[in-house]
Formats: structure tokens, sequence, C-alpha cells
């Protein structure tokens, strides 16, 4: 038995019944194709998550944060190491004055809706965005004018490697487009954000065209949103689109012939394949016009791929 597989087993034993082994992972993402996690745990609070980050303790074990997978595209023999998904306890939503702490699991959808409700303005982006709290801060989303960097007051995490517990300023992340210096073993917690008083109807009225602009302009089906970041001054979907490359298919997954960022995978398809297509588009825009798109979707159990965003 490899180091890596004796680590795994006995993780496993440390666990106990909290462990559950082979359980699917791509089909929880938004691609909803993909394998298994080696061994996942989805603990209900800090304290478990904790007891679990004791466990892992100098063990040779990668550690996958799994919130809401809409960033996420397992390989298809699976990732082997553990994935951990914030249970219901990290679903907490709390209002003081104009600040309001999420909880790591909280869905971004939820959370525009609910502040605006509340008479709070500056999370409206965050209802086209169908990713958690945690995921948002970790990777700095955004749309439509803003991002989390905005708001985001303070942070609170769990470092994975020493079992403990931090409340962070929320500059310590060094934000960047789409990208902050949180290592992938430092979970998210809770998000602290301050917003600006507004009015509950205008709020919902930008939610509103927010979700008409996302359906006339972006397609359905099981996809990861963008795939590709920005470059500076540059829209990656156009660059795709000019070198021709919407419709293009590699086995079951293509462009997407509505928005040429998108990669949308057939029902019961190939991560692999996705994988594929993303590297094609990849090569094809560089050779055609020099720039390297780089991607936002986090990729695991591929050789060339590490773990990332929540």
């Amino acid at each position: 038995m490899d180091t890596r597989a004796h680590d795994l087993a006995a993780l496993e034993r440390a666990l106990g019944a909290r462990a559950r082994r082979d359980h699917p992972l791509g089909a929880r993402t938004t691609y909803r194709v993909g394998g298994t996690a080696a061994l996942s745990v989805e603990p209900g609070d800090e304290e478990e998550l904790v007891a679990v980050a004791r466990v892992l303790g100098g063990l040779d074990v990668p550690v996958l944060v799994v919130g809401k997978g809409s960033n996420l595209l397992v390989a298809d023999r699976g990732f082997d190491g553990l994935a951990v998904s914030l249970g219901e306890g990290f679903e907490t939503l709390s209002f003081e004055g104009n600040q309001v702490r999420a909880g790591a699991a909280l869905s971004l959808p939820v959370l525009a809706r609910r502040t605006a409700a509340a008479g709070l303005a500056g999370l409206e982006w965050a209802v086209g965005v169908p990713g958690s709290v945690g995921g948002a801060v970790r990777m700095n989303a955004g749309g439509h004018g803003s991002d989390t960097a905005t708001t985001l007051v303070s942070y609170r995490w769990v470092d994975m490697t020493t079992a403990s517990v931090a409340e962070s300023p929320a500059h310590r992340l060094a934000f960047a487009y789409r990208h902050t210096d949180l290592a992938p073993t430092d979970v998210v917690v809770a998000g602290t954000h301050r917003l600006e008083p507004g009015d509950p109807g205008r709020g919902k009225a930008i939610i509103d065209e927010i979700v008409r602009w996302r359906r006339a302009n972006q397609p359905g089906g099981s996809n990861a949103g963008s795939v590709f970041t920005n470059p500076p001054g540059e829209s990656a979907g156009r660059l795709i689109d000019e070198c021709g490359l919407k419709g293009m298919r590699i086995g079951t997954a293509e462009v997407s012939t509505k928005h040429a960022n998108f990669i949308q995978a057939d029902p019961g398809g190939s991560a692999d394949d996705v994988r594929r297509v993303i590297a094609h588009v990849q090569a094809a825009v560089a050779s055609s016009t020099g720039v390297t798109l780089r991607p936002e979707v986090c990729m695991v159990g591929f050789p060339d791929e590490g773990v990332g965003p929540q």
C-alpha cells in the first residue's frame, strides 16, 4: 500500500461514521459530470470542521472544499483525497446595522435577495452567481460591475493544516480579479459585508433585471458559467467567438453556441471531454491572437491541475 492509500485508510478509520467513501463528487457540480471523491465529509458546524482538521494533521491527504460546485470540474477518475462540504450550520445570515454576516454555505442568490429585501444595497449582483459565500470570498466572485472585494470587510476561516480558527480583515486576501491569496487548506466559514442603505423596491428591480439579462444572454444546462477570466481590457468570449470556436465539440462537450465563454457538458457525458475542449480553446486562441486565456474553473483530479475555489 502506497503512502497516500495508507493515509486515506487511516483518515477513514479516524473519521469513522462521518466519512463517506467513493462519494459522488462530479454529480454535485453544475457540470454534473466527473468522478467520485476517495473520501468525503460534511461537518455541520465550525467545531466539527476543526475536529476534522485535527484528524487530518500529518496525513498526506489533499483537501478540497466543495461549495455549490458552480466553478468546479472533477476528472472522470475522481479526486484522490478528502472532499469537505459545509453543512446547514454554515448557512446563517445575520444583520447588524448596515453590516451583514453570512455563513460560507449560504447561496449567493439567497444572500442577494435577502439583503436587498432588508433595504441594503451592494450585493444585488450576487443573484446571478450560483455559488456560495465561501466560494465567492475564495475567488473574489463578481459580476455586473461589482465583486466580493467591494463590500467584504472581514472573513472567518479555519486552517486545516493547524486546526486553528481566525478572523481576518478582508485586505489580507490581496484581492485580484477572480483571485485571492487563500491557500487550498484555508476554509472560509463566514464573511462580513458592509453595505449601503437602499430601497427594497429598487433592489428587487435591479435583481429582476440581472436575472432577465442572464437568461437572455447566457445558456442554461450543464456548465460552470464563464470558463476563462477576461484578459485585461478584453473579453474572453469575444476572442473565442472571433476564432470561430462556437459549437466546437469534442466527444460529449462543446463550446456553447449562445455564449462562447461557456462550455456545455452533455447529460451523462465526460468531464475529461470538457477538459479537452478547454485545452483546445486555449491553444486555438493563443495561436490566433497571441493571448493566453486563464481558466477560472477549478479543475481537480487531472494530472496537471490542483485544487482551488470552494
